[in-house]
């Protein structure tokens, strides 16, 4: 890995992006709010495998990769793992639902007030874990 001052883009990045997801909360876009909140997740967990000398995979969800590096991770990072990896997970499989749909589900139909809520929550807990192990 080359460039360690992405790690610290990448935090930075996603409590820009964290921001914008309270602005579509506003605008009560639900999908759009469950999308970026995965977004501001990937970038967070990457952000914290690359400071821990880790180069992340070009995938969406890095909680498999998380949980194989537990030992190069800060202690206190290690500790939320399941918690990481969880946000993570859930956040992933509605990637692209939440912003293209299917022919049987049409986002802003599909996703309400609580999956936003909750989308938001655990974006925000995940930035609040990484951001004391980046510079």
């Amino acid at each position: 890995m080359r460039n360690r001052d992405l790690a610290g883009d990448y935090v930075r990045r996603a409590e820009a992006r964290l921001r914008a997801v309270d602005a579509l909360f506003e605008a009560q876009s639900w999908a759009d709010v469950v999308r970026e909140s995965q977004e501001v997740v990937e970038l967070a967990l990457k952000g914290a495998l690359r400071a821990a000398g880790v180069e992340p995979p070009r995938i969406h969800d890095v909680a498999e990769v998380l949980a194989a590096e537990r030992d190069r991770l800060p202690a206190a990072l290690a500790a939320e793992l399941e918690r990481l990896a969880d946000v993570s997970r859930k956040l992933r499989r509605d990637r692209e639902l939440a912003f293209y749909g299917a022919e049987d589900l049409t986002p802003s139909d599909f996703y309400n007030k609580s999956d936003a809520e909750d989308a938001r929550r655990g974006a925000r807990f995940v930035v609040r874990a990484v951001r004391p192990h980046v510079r």
